[in-house]
């Protein structure tokens, strides 16, 4: 992502929204599982999800962030409600399930193995999702 023509500073910019946006959503579900289920094993496991969800040009990414611009950053009305744990899981998985993948393909354009990384996360994500739900819903 370090070029600095035009494309690549709008492809950091989605990267970086998308990068935020898939440890927030990890983070979220790792501390339900952590701080509600007391869940030592799945919280580490959604740990380190989180701190392998990085990329390697960290200040090409900020350089690239416009949150002020941004056109969609208020919420919707289904982001602003959530009826129990279970909705907040579910929600919070789906955000960083999503987000793997737009970084999994944006990245085909620039770094085959940084692509498959997130593909990795997100099919892990699937599977931590399954686990915990079907435990705690």
């Amino acid at each position: 992502m370090k070029n600095k023509n035009p494309q690549n500073l709008e492809l950091s910019r989605i990267c970086d929204a998308n990068l935020n946006r898939l440890r927030e959503g990890i983070r979220v579900v790792e501390d339900i599982v952590r701080y509600i289920y007391n869940n030592k094993e799945q919280a580490l496991q959604l740990k380190t999800l989180r701190h392998r969800s990085k990329l390697p040009d960290s200040l090409q990414l900020l350089r690239a962030r416009d949150a002020k611009n941004d056109v969609l950053k208020k919420s919707t009305k289904s982001e602003q409600k959530r009826n129990n744990i279970q909705d907040l899981l579910l929600s919070n998985f789906k955000r960083a399930q999503e987000s793997s993948r737009v970084l999994e393909e944006v990245l085909k354009l620039q770094d085959i193995s940084l692509s498959e990384e997130f593909k990795e996360i997100r099919y892990s994500l699937y599977t931590l999702e399954k686990e915990i739900l079907g435990q705690y819903a």
